[in-house]
């Protein structure tokens, strides 16, 4: 079972997440933002570049990027031809 403990009162700080895997999940109690780490500092680390992404900093992805990652670059459409017999 994970637990939690906060550094912080009320709606404002990190709450740490100490998940059944031994990972730590840091989440942003006023953003609602979330990463993880296998420390502390890590879960910290990462949760501080979610958080700027999540504001809008960062760079965006290019179609040179997923092609480099080997992901297809062509856009997915709105919306599916056909729904999935899973959800029909």
């Amino acid at each position: 079972m994970a637990s939690a403990t906060r550094d912080a009162p009320d709606e404002e700080g990190v709450e740490f997440i100490h998940e059944e895997d031994g990972k730590i999940t840091a989440k942003d109690l006023e953003t609602g933002v979330a990463s993880f780490g296998d420390t502390k500092a890590e879960a910290l680390r990462m949760l501080a570049e979610a958080i700027e992404l999540h504001e809008g900093g960062g760079e965006p992805v290019t179609e040179e990027d997923l092609e480099e990652w080997g992901l297809d670059p062509d856009p997915v459409p709105d919306e599916p031809k056909e729904l999935p017999d899973f959800m029909k």
